[in-house]
């Protein structure tokens, strides 16, 4: 042989330190390696891994026939060769044995890369809004061959393998092409189908190998305690709801009637032997309870896959994976679809400020603090033993704008409820001095945080046209319920935590005491109109020792109805859209637990069912009375007639909607005393429909009231021409309207 033939013969076999860097899991560029390759005047030549094959074969994919016979030069299983008489890349196949069988199979590293030059240039941008459609597991056809597209954001991994049932879970035989411009690792992987488990397992900068990873764009997630991914895709469906979707600005608007159930899925009611119902068992329950009570929106805690369950769902790991505790991703679109189908509204709880460290997340992602801040002054809440997304690097900030749209865009939600707000906006939240890094202001305010609130609204109004979002917000930060342009944060509500804690504090109170605090069922309204409020009675006060609503009350069974069936309507005709945790529309007396049902037994009970009859009233006044919305959050819908009256714990107000709606009167005695003769000031004269009594015996009062009807008098009283002569109730609310 001559020198000439001898290079030539050689020249086809790879570096052998590339190869042995493959088999030990160390090698980052696999496609510089591996697959069919063509260089100048060399040999055409493949180089396959594949442990376990005792000879591979490479077939023309066209003809079917035998192109070459490659060598093992590794006894882990590479294999490589000169394809002879070829000079162009082709279409290929392998064929493979070991021992009696024989099988055919692709070579993932003879196709092209999936994410297009566009793409990458979003990611890397961090302007990709759909990044959903490109990261992630999807299933699709390539070059005719049906696979998976896997892609996952690492930019400081060394190296990222798909792993999963598919490759016995080994890192070495499906490492991924890293497009550098974005930090994003691809790879199509032939013949793997829908619900095929996976993860990635990345070596560290540091050649350290990570805890496998979940993908933190995974469509569908395995069942907790297990934590793998599984292949599913986007959901596509014919979506049943235009009607609905093409009203729902108007059904999410300023002036429309919002009476908002809470509820926790896992919990809200079980089946026999205590199993966790599924999104379509849920529906079929839930729907007509919703329809019968009257309430406009239902609003899920956390769905995103949670792998705590005692999180309630606020540590989420799978954000755009819908948890599979109740099912598949389709059927969390049906559960949408039905409740639009109904005419109720849906929101979910998004949470974007915190995230858990557990090693199958977000934590380290790629050995670094990817998605979190390195300095725990920044990057750890305390209270929840979480991480805080670095909101100031642009790729986590689309990260987190992309799931809200996907939720939005995708599974046609109606609103996002946004969790934990104020421990985004403030650097020192439940911090101490010198716990926390001041801006380069040298002020408290999360700037970076701040922007990425700003552009989360923006974009949401945007791009899912008639979605809002809703702000759990503590503090009084101003303007967050109010435009972008205007400096404000652009959030469509915030929950008005203020006025929950005042009120609920008065209730608590034995009535002889209540004339000392009459200000805190006042003081919410010196602010009722700064922001678009949300009146919140959420999970967060029948929690944690909290008790239940109606175990906050004071005095005997009959006193601690009639003060939440009082303080009910005081909230349903108060400015301010509604907000009710199950159970409380029926006076769940236990403190809720996340691991048990309501208890749905007590509605045998005259009491609890009496309080469901009248929160379901409330619900119908509200909506039928323009009064009691319209001007929910404009100072025109409101107008004290007695806010002084502290001596006899009485409250008395007018709600107003437009010139041609009918004004409502409220009065509220907040003292056990039935008070005959009580004169209150009107606005115009006539009639006065006692529209709704909270004292009323199908509610469990004791049927004190004004026989439903009464006339005013040209008595002058509050400043006003004519007024009623009311008996008020005892721990009660009564809600008039004037006759048209």
């Amino acid at each position: 042989m001559s020198v000439a033939e001898a290079t030539t013969a050689l020249s086809w076999k790879p570096d052998p330190r590339g190869i042995e860097a493959l088999v030990q899991g160390r090698h980052g560029d696999p496609f510089a390696l591996l697959g069919m390759h063509a260089r100048g005047g060399e040999p055409l030549t493949v180089r396959v891994f594949w442990p376990g094959a005792e000879t591979v074969c490479v077939i023309d994919a066209k003809t079917g026939k035998q192109c070459a016979a490659l060598e093992l030069l590794h006894p882990s299983g590479f294999f490589a060769g000169p394809v002879s008489r070829r000079r162009q890349v082709f279409p290929y196949r392998l064929r493979l044995t070991a021992g009696d069988r024989t099988w055919e199979a692709e070579d993932p590293y003879r196709f092209p890369p999936v994410l297009g030059a566009l793409d990458v240039h979003l990611m890397a941008e961090g302007s990709h809004r759909e990044i959903y459609e490109r990261l992630g597991a999807h299933p699709i056809t390539l070059e005719g061959v049906p696979g998976v597209s896997f892609s996952v954001w690492a930019p400081n991994a060394k190296r990222v393998s798909v792993v999963g049932d598919f490759n016995f879970w080994d890192g070495r035989r499906h490492p991924m092409r890293k497009r550098v411009e974005a930090g994003v690792w691809e790879l199509f992987i032939p013949g793997v189908e829908k619900g095929a488990l996976y993860k990635f397992e990345i070596l560290g900068p540091d050649d350290r190998l990570l805890p496998l990873k979940a993908d933190p764009v995974s469509f569908a997630q395995q069942q907790p305690p297990s934590t793998a991914s599984i292949v599913h895709g986007l959901v596509e469906r014919d979506w049943q709801d235009n009607e609905w979707m093409a009203g729902r600005q108007r059904r999410n608007a300023l002036d429309a009637p919002i009476s908002i159930y809470e509820i926790h899925l896992a919990s809200w009611r079980r089946k026999d032997g205590d199993r966790m119902m599924s999104y379509d068992e849920i529906a079929d329950e839930l729907i007509p309870y919703l329809c019968d009570m009257g309430f406009t929106h239902v609003e899920c805690m956390p769905v995103s896959e949670y792998p705590f369950s005692g999180s309630w769902g606020y540590q989420p790991i799978g954000l755009f994976a819908p948890t599979s505790r109740h099912g598949s991703p389709e059927a969390f679109a049906r559960f949408v679809e039905r409740l639009h189908q109904a005419g109720i509204g849906v929101i979910i709880d998004w949470v974007p400020a915190h995230f858990p460290s557990d090693a199958h997340g977000l934590a380290k992602f790629d050995g670094t603090a990817l998605y979190e801040h390195e300095d725990p002054r920044l990057g750890f809440h305390r209270d929840w033993n979480t991480l805080i997304y670095n909101f100031g690097r642009r790729e986590v900030s689309n990260f987190l704008l992309a799931n809200a749209l996907f939720w939005l865009k995708r599974f046609h939600v109606d609103a996002l409820r946004v969790d934990a707000v104020a421990s985004m906006l403030y650097l020192d939240y439940s911090r101490q001095p010198g716990e926390w890094i001041p801006n380069v202001h040298g002020g408290r305010e999360n700037l970076e945080a701040i922007a990425f609130l700003r552009n989360l609204n923006t974009r949401v109004f945007a791009d899912a046209p008639g979605s809002t979002t809703m702000a759990e917000e503590s503090t009084a930060w101003p303007q967050v319920s109010r435009p972008v342009d205007t400096g404000g944060l652009g959030f469509g509500y915030k929950w008005n935590m203020g006025w929950m804690h005042d009120t609920l504090q008065y209730m608590e109170k034995e009535p002889v005491h209540r004339r000392y605090h009459h200000h805190q069922m006042t003081f919410g309204l010196l602010y009722a109109f700064t922001e678009n409020f949300i009146l919140p009675l959420s999970h967060d006060e029948v929690v944690h020792g909290k008790g239940s609503l109606i175990n906050k009350m004071p005095g005997d069974r009959w006193q601690k109805f009639a003060n939440l069936r009082a303080y009910y309507a005081f909230m349903w005709t108060h400015p301010g859209k509604k907000l009710l945790f199950m159970g409380g529309e029926f006076g769940q007396e236990r403190e809720w637990s996340h691991d048990r049902s309501l208890d749905w037994h007590l509605l045998s009970d005259p009491f609890h069912a009496g309080l469901k009859g009248l929160v379901a009233d409330l619900n119908k006044l509200y909506r039928g009375s323009r009064a009691l919305h319209v001007f929910d959050t404009d100072a025109r819908g409101f107008e004290w007639i007695e806010a002084s009256d502290a001596d006899q714990s009485v409250f008395a107000y007018l709600r107003k909607g437009g010139p041609e709606d009918p004004p409502v009167l409220v009065v509220c005695n907040f003292t056990p005393i039935v008070r005959e003769g009580f004169r209150v000031g009107v606005p115009a004269e006539g009639a006065w429909i006692e529209r709704l009594n909270t004292d009323a015996s199908f509610y469990g009062g004791s049927n004190v009231g004004n026989g439903g009807l009464v006339h005013s008098e040209p008595v002058p009283w509050h400043g006003r021409s004519h007024s009623l002569n009311l008996t008020l109730p005892p721990l009660a609310t009564l809600v008039l309207e004037l006759a048209r």
